[in-house]
């Protein structure tokens, strides 16, 4: 991969880290994930469901890693763990600000044992003092709330829904972490100097949910009060599709393909507002009477034949039988320890023409490469080795 060559000593835990340094690996970064002796990641904990001894969670965001545990609270880990940064060309941690200089392995530290190393920092609300929110913990929710996306589509008399996509906050905060790494090794091939990535997973849900703030600078607070065109899903005889229809000739092209003409000669239809204003009473049940008979299927072929931005509403078996999905590799089969029915989890979205895809390696177990990273890497013999895990400060 582009990578190779390039070591990351991974600090991270739970998703936004772990899933940011992923696709570093998967670009052929040789990552070492650290985790705590004992315990390890939490998520690893997390379930069920739970495949083998790991979580289904673990094994989704950890492949293309090698496992190494030390003891970040003991002064021999703290120790090794700089040892091994004085040859890293990336460290990336995702502790509560202030938690990896309090520890002693913050950027400080590991600057001053390797100037040219980037040092990836993600964290709820970024280290920048000035932030009121700094000394908060968070996870996606937390954020995704706090860009206000949750009120902006919140449906009358509804409360928020939670996490409605999945883990935005975190995935994106893990992108915008591996754009501000490549952009500071780009950095360092030019001038030599290593640098602090400080990626704050508000940030990113704010860049993420940008039409939150774009569309209130105008007046509009929520999608119910928006104009953008017919973003919806739509009942099938058997099934939910969707369709967006954001300009006047897809509105035309629309009305014709599913029979209603008169659409286009109702008054009330002539604007974009008119479209909002009388979705529910004449668009919705004219749209799905045309789609009872068919399958959603069926609803989106035709729809897609004119030209129309329209997909079916997948269930989770729909997807991984997607034959789109199957070509482009975007589910990995990752096998669980002890056996059993391997788990699926997404593949790397980046296709590049000259980096070959896979084969991909399986999540690490607890302290797996210990020896071979302290003992052919750092140079520590069998005695060494042996006294260090008599003390905890290894696995």
């Amino acid at each position: 991969g582009p990578l190779e060559g390039i070591k990351l000593v991974d600090l991270s835990r739970i998703l936004a880290g772990p899933f940011c340094t992923m696709v570093l690996g998967d670009m052929g970064a040789d990552v070492i994930e650290i985790e705590q002796p004992g315990k390890g990641d939490d998520t690893r904990g997390w379930g069920p469901p739970f495949a083998g001894e790991e979580s289904a969670y673990f094994l989704g965001v950890n492949r293309n890693k090698r496992g190494l545990t030390l003891n970040l609270k003991d002064p021999e880990g703290v120790r090794l763990c700089l040892e091994l940064a004085k040859t890293a060309d990336i460290v990336c941690e995702n502790f509560k600000a202030g938690t990896a200089d309090r520890l002693g392995i913050g950027y400080d530290a590991v600057k001053a044992v390797n100037p040219a190393a980037i040092y990836l920092s993600v964290s709820g609300f970024g280290n920048d003092p000035a932030s009121p929110h700094i000394h908060r913990a968070a996870y996606a929710a937390v954020v995704e709330g706090m860009s206000g996306i949750y009120e902006y589509k919140r449906l009358p008399e509804r409360p928020p829904i939670v996490n409605p996509v999945g883990a935005l906050g975190d995935i994106s905060s893990a992108l915008f972490g591996v754009i501000g790494v490549l952009a500071a090794l780009r950095h360092r091939d030019a001038t030599g100097e290593g640098q602090y990535v400080d990626i704050a997973m508000l940030d990113a849900a704010v860049a993420m949910t940008d039409l939150v703030t774009n569309f209130y600078s105008m007046g509009i607070a929520g999608e119910a009060e928006s104009a953008v065109g017919i973003i919806e899903t739509f009942a099938a005889g058997e099934g939910h599709f969707i369709v967006q229809c954001v300009r006047e000739h897809q509105f035309e092209k629309l009305a014709e393909v599913t029979g209603n003409g008169q659409w286009l000669t109702d008054e009330r239809l002539a604007t974009r507002e008119g479209w909002r204003d009388h979705f529910a009473t004449v668009i919705r049940p004219d749209v799905e009477r045309w789609a009872a008979s068919m399958t959603n299927r069926e609803a989106v072929a035709a729809l897609a034949a004119e030209g129309l931005a329209v997909g079916e509403s997948y269930t989770p078996a729909d997807i991984v039988a997607d034959e789109h999905v199957a070509v482009r590799n975007m589910l990995v089969a990752m096998d669980p320890p002890g056996g059993g029915e391997p788990v699926l989890i997404p593949g790397n979205p980046v296709k590049l023409s000259r980096m070959a895809e896979g084969p991909e390696t399986r999540v690490p177990w607890l302290g797996e490469h210990n020896d071979d990273i302290l003992g052919r890497e750092l140079g520590l013999d069998a005695e060494t080795l042996a006294d260090l895990r008599e003390r905890g400060v290894i696995e």
